[in-house]
């Protein structure tokens, strides 16, 4: 059974930079589409960016330069580099894995999700 456990959540002053990590059990990242979302308080849960199994990254437009996604497939993790983080970038960040071959940023294509890991920016 595939499961992905994210860790590297915190509390952190904005301006400063977070890594989260999603490590999988059961299958490798790099058979599946391999994303990152968040939910804020209050707000629906919107995609933050993609790796795709052909190595191809997806990012929404505003959060690109600023956020960065990687794998390491020795370790079979994905990672998301936070940068420059605002206090609008507190939320839940969940990964999640999809078996649909072209890359998408929606959630509905994603299967298999993580419990989520709260990052917590303050001012």
């Amino acid at each position: 059974q595939v499961q992905f456990v994210e860790s590297g959540g915190g509390l952190v002053q904005a301006g400063n930079s977070l890594r989260l990590s999603c490590a999988a059990s059961g299958r490798t990242v790099s058979s599946y589409g391999m994303g990152w979302f968040r939910q804020g308080p209050g707000k629906e849960r919107e995609f933050v960016a993609a790796i795709w199994r052909s190595g191809t990254l997806y990012y929404v437009d505003s959060m690109k330069g600023r956020f960065t996604i990687s794998r390491d497939n020795a370790k079979n993790e994905v990672y998301l580099q936070m940068s420059s983080l605002k206090l609008e970038d507190t939320a839940v960040y969940y990964c999640a894995a999809s078996n649909v071959a072209v890359p998408t940023s929606l959630e509905g294509r994603f299967a298999y999700w993580g419990q989520g890991t709260q990052v917590t920016v303050s001012s």
